[in-house]
């Protein structure tokens, strides 16, 4: 079984190969599955081809017990500065799985505006002796997450500390008086309380393939699915508000949970818009 330190390693190895486009820099296994935003490629395919710099964001944490590291970080391509998170599975010191989300918020509709790739001291540390959970508990606290936001009509599924904050594509969405939503100017809980997020209809495939249980941080894909048939509705303070997805639509995600003393302390996730309902090319190797 591989270290947090040797998984570090190859995860560094792979950056660096990835910072030069070579991808013969990286020691890939036998039978290795490659993708990028949810689609099959060969190594060496789409980011390796662009990226011109890496930024010094550094989010990292690993699975010892499962051969699994992973990293939020940030890349250039040519003029444009992305979200990014990798995921990779190894295997005898060797990549059998990389996972990656770019979240190119140039091409996307919707623009997450005023971008901060800052370090999160909550997420870094080490989960104090008495606060700490299980493998099984950590998963089941981002799973009610998940359980939380799915058709969210109020009802609380998983626990939350009350200076929770979560960060999406690079942007602070909870406590944030500057995003564009109304709803980030409240925290975490807050936001579900009210039902906000009614118009998500399904969070589905949802796979939890890193746990990190020194560190308290469950790493979670999946997909959040928008029918578009939800126009105006109620929220749990009888205030009217308005679905902002009104055509079928779904996000592809990487989200990582930092739980302490079993509730969430801090969120961070990458997502990207795919063709509504699109499958997951992971879920063959489930």
């Amino acid at each position: 079984m591989a270290t947090r330190e040797e998984l570090y390693a190859v995860l560094d190895r792979f950056v660096a190969a990835l910072e030069l486009r070579d991808p013969a820099g990286v020691d890939w296994a036998d039978g290795l599955f490659n993708t990028e935003n949810n689609v099959a490629l060969q190594p060496g395919d789409g980011l390796w081809n662009t990226i011109t710099k890496r930024g010094d964001y550094d989010l990292r944490f690993a699975d010892a017990e499962r051969g699994q590291v992973a990293l939020f970080t940030c890349v250039e391509e040519t003029n444009a500065l992305s979200p990014a998170c990798f995921r990779l599975g190894v295997k005898d010191g060797r990549i059998a799985e990389a996972e990656t989300i770019v979240a190119r918020n140039a091409d996307e509709g919707f623009p997450f505006r005023g971008q901060a790739f800052e370090p999160k001291p909550a997420m870094e540390a080490l989960v104090p002796e008495g606060e700490d959970s299980s493998r099984e508990e950590l998963v089941a606290i981002a799973n009610g997450y998940f359980e939380t936001i799915e058709r969210n009509d109020g009802t609380i599924n998983t626990r939350f500390w009350p200076h929770c904050n979560r960060v999406e594509n690079g942007v602070q969405t909870t406590n944030n008086i500057g995003f564009p939503l109304p709803i980030a100017r409240l925290g975490c809980e807050a936001q579900f309380a009210l039902g906000w997020y009614r118009y998500d209809d399904r969070l589905r495939a949802r796979r939890f393939p890193l746990v990190d249980v020194e560190r308290g941080i469950v790493l979670a894909h999946g997909f959040i699915d928008h029918c578009g048939i939800v126009g105006e509705y109620e929220l749990t303070d009888g205030t009217t508000a308005s679905s902002p997805i009104r055509r079928p639509h779904s996000y592809y995600i990487a989200e990582a949970f930092k739980i302490r003393g079993g509730a969430i302390e801090q969120v961070e996730a990458d997502f990207i818009t795919v063709p509504y309902h699109m499958p997951s090319p992971w879920d063959s190797r489930a």
